[in-house]
């Protein structure tokens, strides 16, 4: 083994130094690594992997559901952004300029930090009639957001992957339904792929997407006790229809402006991932999103290779149904095992001579490291129903996190006493501006969301009127 391989094994931070042991872990996983591009990073096979699962998942929901995909340019005239002037205002901070000089002078392109202005443009000729309604249009794509903040891959970066909805309806009704529904298809996205519990609920106005009459997000808790926003869908109302003149003309030959939605996540999806799941060794996958759900490792010495790497194989070709690697490098054991528990492959198989002669491999957990003798025989049921169980009880056990880690808190010193201890608070709120303003300034913690189905019930606690709202609050990332 040469030495360069020797040390990129293990990890120099644990999960307490949760900021080092992030970085590190991204980066000695295979996931991603920085660009020579500021702000930028780089995309591994392993970490793109993962993406496509998730883009596989979903592609397949929406479709199924009537959505269809297309591309829209990159650029986006500065003209189509100024017709909607809060959405402008909302993303002039964070957006990057191409400039180009013609005869008439120059004209200003917003390199894509969302792609409402561009589609509705197409969508003004488009639509004509409320036959041409609902439109369902999806696309994969890159966006630039010009960040000022210090990068962390998969989190915060100047270019990421995402998806985006765009969609337009004949009734408000209609609009809200989709968001609601989009929602729904998320929450199931991250608590049966990814394993990771969210929180539901609707942005303050504050904090809703610029330009829509309506935000709803999905929250999820990170070890650190900061919040992360997964996936957002915006009912946009008439707000674009009305500036970009998109209307149709009704059954009873009337004109009417649409009602539109838009929704999205993005590659921080990843980075949820590996905070949520991840432990002092690597990653911890969830099978069903993970780009190798078994390894097997041989154990041989130079006289029984042959003969155990013949029944790796065996055991590989039986095992097909899943996404199995062989691992037949000239590593040792112990090595390789390091390498894989890293990469956080959700089972390792065993095998050597001494296994092979009792017709039995050795089957080990990477979530909990508990180990198993299995007849070969039996070998592929059991995987079968090991991967289900780790799957189950990696979203157990991160439920058990989210709802250990929240918390009540009735007034100010409360919030304060929740947040420094990591937490998430549920708190009520009056609704007012000032007192949302109030727990960012003494806390530096926001109102991550007003939840769907929680009631009121006490005061709020900044003025301590009649809470209106239940809410959730946290530091974000």
């Amino acid at each position: 083994m040469s030495r360069k391989k020797e040390e990129t094994q293990g990890l120099k931070h644990n999960k307490k130094d949760f900021s080092e042991w992030y970085n590190e872990l991204v980066q000695k996983a295979g996931l991603a690594e920085y660009a020579p591009v500021a702000g930028c990073m780089v995309i591994k096979p392993y970490g793109y992997a993962m993406w496509e699962n998730i883009q596989a998942w979903f592609d397949m929901k929406i479709k199924a559901t009537g959505h269809k995909n297309a591309y829209f340019p990159l650029f986006i005239p500065e003209r189509f952004l100024k017709k909607e002037a809060k959405h402008f205002e909302g993303f002039m901070p964070e957006v990057a300029w191409v400039v180009e000089e013609t005869e008439k002078g120059k004209e200003r392109f917003a390199l894509r930090p969302t792609s409402e202005t561009i589609i509705y443009d197409s969508y003004s000729r488009w639509i004509r009639s409320w036959r041409d309604l609902p439109l369902l249009l999806n696309q994969w794509c890159n966006i630039v957001r010009w960040e000022q903040t210090a990068t962390r891959l998969f989190l915060r970066t100047r270019e990421f992957l995402w998806q985006e909805g765009h969609t337009a309806h004949t009734t408000e009704k209609e609009a809200e339904k989709e968001a609601r529904m989009i929602l729904d298809m998320y929450k199931e996205l991250l608590e049966t792929q990814l394993a990771i519990p969210v929180l539901a609920g609707e942005k303050t106005s504050k904090e809703r997407f610029a330009g829509a009459l309506r935000t709803y997000t999905l929250e999820a808790l990170m070890p650190d006790g900061r919040a992360l926003q997964m996936g957002t869908t915006h009912n946009l109302g008439q707000n674009f229809s009305k500036p970009f003149n998109i209307k149709f003309l009704d059954r009873d030959e009337k004109n009417r402006y649409v009602w539109q939605t838009s929704w999205g996540f993005s590659t921080r999806l990843i980075g949820a991932l590996v905070m949520v799941h991840g432990d002092d060794k690597g990653l911890v996958l969830p099978p069903k999103l993970a780009p190798i759900q078994i390894v097997i490792i041989p154990i041989f010495t130079n006289k029984t290779r042959k003969q155990v790497l013949k029944e790796a194989l065996k055991l590989k070709k039986e095992l097909e149904k899943f996404l199995v690697e062989l691992d037949d490098r000239k590593y040792t054991p112990g090595w390789k095992f390091n390498e894989w528990e890293m990469k956080g492959v959700p089972l390792r198989i065993e095998i050597g001579p001494k296994d092979i002669k009792k017709k039995q491999a050795v089957l080990v957990r990477r979530d909990n490291g508990i180990k198993k003798t299995i007849k070969q025989s039996k070998l592929e049921r059991e995987v079968s129903k090991q991967l289900d169980d780790i799957q189950k009880s990696l979203l157990t056990k991160a439920k058990k996190f989210l709802t250990g880690s929240t918390v009540d808190a009735k007034n100010l010193a409360g919030l304060e006493k929740a947040i420094n201890n990591k937490k998430m608070a549920r708190t009520g709120w009056c609704g007012s501006q000032e007192c949302e303003d109030s727990i960012q300034d003494k806390t530096a913690a926001t109102i991550r969301l007003i939840p769907f189905k929680e009631k009121p019930k006490g005061k709020c606690m900044v003025c301590g009127s009649r809470a209106k709202h239940v809410v959730y609050v946290a530091k974000q990332y």
